[in-house]
């Protein structure tokens, strides 16, 4: 059954839940996850595409959009609207509503800004999981 962890960060800066994305696809990737980030927009999947070649020194990140032809061969991919082609273990979404795809993956991974608008959504994703029955672990996390 998909694992379920909301990730809560009380940054409210820029991008901030991105640099969190960014932490935990590393993080995923060393441990030799395949990982999918679902992105709430278009311009979002490129901000992240973006900040994964920069967030840290000397880190590599294999990744692509899920438009690019090597998508289904490539560890890290950020898409928007359909399931990606990928062996499914670890989704991220940055959506506001959960995707109807997440029960592919092992692990799901919700990330929460800390204003409260995100936290809204997050608490009806939260409901939304545990009325499924899914299990369900938050991370509270310091700024």
């Amino acid at each position: 059954m998909t694992r379920v962890d909301f990730y809560v960060s009380p940054n409210n800066a820029q991008d901030a839940d991105l640099q969190l994305v960014c932490r935990i696809v590393d993080k995923a990737w060393q441990q030799q996850n395949q990982v999918y980030v679902h992105a709430a927009s278009a311009e979002q999947a490129k901000r992240l595409d973006d900040l994964l070649w920069l967030f840290r020194d000397g880190a590599f990140i294999p990744h692509c959009q899920a438009t690019d032809p090597v998508s289904a061969e490539t560890p890290i991919v950020i898409g928007v609207d359909a399931p990606p082609e990928m062996k499914p273990e670890v989704l991220i979404n940055l959506g506001q509503e959960v995707p109807g795809f997440f029960s592919r993956f092992e692990r799901v991974v919700e990330i929460v800004a800390g204003d409260e608008n995100h936290r809204a959504q997050a608490r009806q994703r939260f409901r939304f999981y545990r009325e499924r029955g899914y299990p369900l672990e938050t991370h509270e996390l310091n700024s």
